[in-house]
């Protein structure tokens, strides 16, 4: 219990200076962000608000300027039951990737996820 709420404390703080230092968006012609806005309609991010690992990909999804609907698997049980059951396991971050053909991807690992993000929307 003590562990858990020290957990949490630790993580609010993260995402707190998370939060006043982030560096600036990444600026595209209004014509390229529309087709990034675009591509990011297909993207969904479960992860819990002060996982750092999650916040690691935030910050990424931040600077690329990329969109993302973002799922906290704690505060939406939906969301967790979504997350088991399509994606296999309760680990975040995840992010959910739907294909153009309606197939689903979910990648897990903060590293993949950066990985494929800068790779998509890096330029």
């Amino acid at each position: 219990m003590i562990l858990k709420a020290f957990r949490n404390g630790l993580g609010s703080l993260i995402a707190g200076v998370d939060c006043l230092t982030r560096p600036a968006k990444k600026q595209r012609s209004p014509e390229d962000q529309a087709q990034v806005d675009a591509a990011a309609a297909s993207l969904s991010l479960y992860q819990f608000h002060a996982c750092p690992f999650c916040i690691k990909v935030r910050r990424v999804l931040h600077t690329l300027n990329v969109p993302v609907a973002l799922h906290d698997v704690n505060k939406s049980p939906a969301a967790e039951l979504e997350l088991t059951q399509k994606g296999g396991k309760r680990q975040v971050p995840c992010l959910r990737i739907k294909e153009s053909d309606g197939s689903e991807r979910w990648l897990y690992e903060s590293k993949a996820i950066i990985q494929y993000l800068e790779t998509r929307f890096g330029d």
